[in-house]
């Protein structure tokens, strides 16, 4: 299940809540079709990753927590654990993708690795 979080406080609340578990929030806009066609994945994950808390911010709705965690662009990713922001480098990304199942596109076609 994605939570919908519409302001500050009820974030806070959010992050206290998922304890030691990871959470994955989504900062989004209803108008973003990159945004809409993500959606249907990101329900798919927080009903396969149970251990995982999943989110969804409304950067129009809720433009306080889109100034707090700077977010430029959207669809934007990002994870806490212990309320507290997780900051990954792509390779730390890609082993914990590895390890969690996770099969994605390759990123660099036959071409470019040559």
């Amino acid at each position: 299940m994605v939570h919908i979080i519409k302001d500050m406080d009820e974030f806070k609340t959010f992050l206290k809540s998922a304890g030691c578990k990871l959470v994955v929030v989504e900062f989004s806009a209803k108008w973003c079709d990159a945004c809409k066609k993500i959606c249907p994945l990101v329900h798919a994950m927080s009903l396969q990753y149970q251990n995982v808390m999943f989110a969804s911010v409304d950067v129009d709705n809720s433009w306080e927590l889109a100034q707090t965690y700077h977010i430029r662009a959207i669809p934007t990713f990002q994870m806490f654990k212990q309320a507290q922001q997780v900051l990954f480098s792509r390779f730390k990304r890609a082993i914990c993708c590895c390890r969690s199942g996770f099969v994605g596109e390759p990123y660099l076609t036959d071409n470019e690795n040559k």
